[in-house]
């Protein structure tokens, strides 16, 4: 491969480009994880739609659970899917009257932040019907056994494993929209900052290096609205 073929491949792979698409991937999201994934730009679900999602899955089995309570940790804490993935029960800690949630990120760093209440609700949902509070090192999300979901294994759940969950309880939400594990990230970091959070305090939420990374989630300037509009005057 040439030199300049080989530098645009490694570009497109990082996800960074944006052609970047999904290579060998199979028509049925909830039967097959691609064989080489390439992550396309992340965009962020707004409000309405991730609330949508949240709420078509119920909260019956512990496979439900499970899931409610994963997609509210990479949205609650910005965590990186295999950080997430990488997480014991003994990583919620207390403080306080709340929880403080610790990931593993990049690197075996160790990254902790304080636990939304939103996320300690479904986390404490989750591990109540599940009966692992007390299994401090037993992995925090588990692979389901059988068809009905009701008993989880002792195994961690792989990013293949979360990819399919998201992609069949997207599909079943009625969400077009290609989303992945990192579209939570990415719509946790940008309402933060939609809601006038600071930059450097998501810069440290997020674990990023760089606070140049975390001001690609900042859209709030995209949205014109109508009161900005009217600032025209004559």
């Amino acid at each position: 491969m040439r030199r300049a073929a080989k530098r645009k491949t490694l570009f497109i792979l990082d996800g960074s480009h944006p052609a970047a698409v999904q290579v060998n991937s199979s028509t049925n999201p909830e039967r097959d994880y691609p064989s080489r994934y390439i992550r396309p730009r992340s965009l962020p679900l707004e409000s309405a739609e991730w609330r949508k999602l949240l709420n078509s899955i119920p909260a019956t089995t512990l496979r439900d659970l499970r899931d409610r309570a994963l997609i509210a940790t990479l949205t609650y804490s910005f965590a990186r899917i295999s950080a997430a993935l990488k997480m014991k029960v003994e990583d919620l800690r207390p403080r306080g009257a709340g929880w403080t949630v610790r990931l593993h990120e990049k690197g075996g760093k160790q990254h902790s932040m304080p636990c939304h209440h939103a996320l300690a609700e479904a986390l404490r949902a989750y591990i109540d019907a599940a009966g692992i509070a007390e299994d401090r090192k037993g992995w925090l999300f588990r692979t389901a056994r059988g068809h009905n979901g009701s008993i989880l294994s002792d195994k961690a759940m792989s990013q293949p494993d979360a990819w399919r969950m998201i992609r069949r309880r997207a599909a079943a939400a009625g969400i077009a929209e290609a989303i992945g594990c990192h579209t939570f990230r990415a719509t946790g970091i940008t309402a933060y900052l939609a809601n006038g959070g600071a930059l450097e305090h998501a810069q440290e939420m997020a674990a990023h290096e760089s606070p140049r990374t975390t001001k690609l989630y900042d859209r709030t300037k995209e949205r014109l609205t109508q009161d900005e509009v009217e600032r025209i005057r004559l």
